[in-house]
């Protein structure tokens, strides 16, 4: 679909029925409907486009890390950037609330941010420096979860800004990608650790190892058959985790495909984005 130096990183469904795409290297936003061909839209070649969601506007909203902004497309290409609170706050992860604004993390800031529809932000500090805070889901419990990736924490933060930190029982686990379940507790990957983990709303923690523990699980994500979906990034894989725990994986086709964002499609099939370039269609059989 492209090539390898674009950096083809997160893909998710948009509202018009095609995936969205982040080309990190090139500074591209990209739109595809299942069988038919992309279309490109050029942003700032050096703001590096990371995360990609749907916004509750029916735009598609997405952090440029290196040029800390936040950024709107419409679904017929037309954007707005808007910068973030902190100076150089490394924007990366994003998700909308259930307050009717996005919230998203700056990994350089130790900050967690919200920023309306019509692009008015705030940000409220973490209680700990060198956190490195990365992707932000909303959860089942009206609360916006966030992995700290460096402080080896989930972090938890109301829609008035109170901050709930909640240690990992793996030292020096990592976790990256996090998903709301589909059974009331959200989920995570643990990068360095190989490791799938699981949060209540009340705080508690399972983690689950994969086979192979250097296979570094990067995103995660929920399926409306009841299982969560995952990329293993070192591993060439994806998997698929059951809310109990069975984790099954499976090797994609091509070697060294580095396989990043995952998402359902419009299609019913999982999309996985590929940084060789590719975006990889999963059919999922059932268990």
């Amino acid at each position: 679909m492209t090539d390898a130096g674009r950096g083809l990183y997160a893909v998710t469904t948009g509202p018009d029925g095609a995936l969205w795409f982040t080309l990190a290297h090139s500074g591209q936003i990209g739109r595809m409907v299942p069988g038919e061909g992309p279309t490109m839209y050029q942003l700032d070649p050096a703001g590096q486009p990371t995360i990609i969601v749907t916004g509750p506007d029916g735009a598609l909203w997405f952090t440029e890390s290196r040029a800390h902004r936040i950024g709107r497309i419409t679904t017929d290409g037309a954007t707005t950037r808007f910068p973030v609170p902190s100076r150089n706050g490394g924007p990366y992860g994003i998700a909308p609330g259930p307050d009717g604004a996005l919230w998203f993390t700056e990994m350089n800031a130790d900050r967690i941010g919200r920023i309306t529809t019509d692009g008015r932000t705030t940000d409220f500090p973490l209680p700990v420096t060198g956190a490195y805070p990365s992707a932000i889901t909303a959860g089942a419990d009206g609360g916006m979860w966030f992995t700290m990736n460096q402080a080896n924490a989930i972090g938890r933060i109301d829609t008035d800004g109170t901050v709930t930190m909640y240690p990992l029982p793996t030292k020096a686990a990592a976790p990256v990608g996090i998903t709301a379940g589909p059974d009331g507790a959200v989920w995570f990957v643990e990068i360095a650790a190989g490791q799938i983990g699981r949060i209540t709303p009340g705080g508690t923690i399972d983690e689950f190892p994969l086979p192979d523990r250097a296979g570094r699980p990067h995103a995660i994500t929920s399926t409306d058959g009841g299982d969560l979906w995952f990329t293993e990034w070192g591993g060439n894989r994806v998997g698929s985790i059951t809310t109990d725990g069975k984790v099954e994986v499976h090797d994609l086709p091509t070697p060294c495909s580095e396989p990043h964002g995952i998402t359902l499609g419009p299609d019913g099939a999982l999309w996985t984005a590929l940084e060789t370039g590719a975006l990889a269609r999963i059919v999922t059989t059932g268990r």
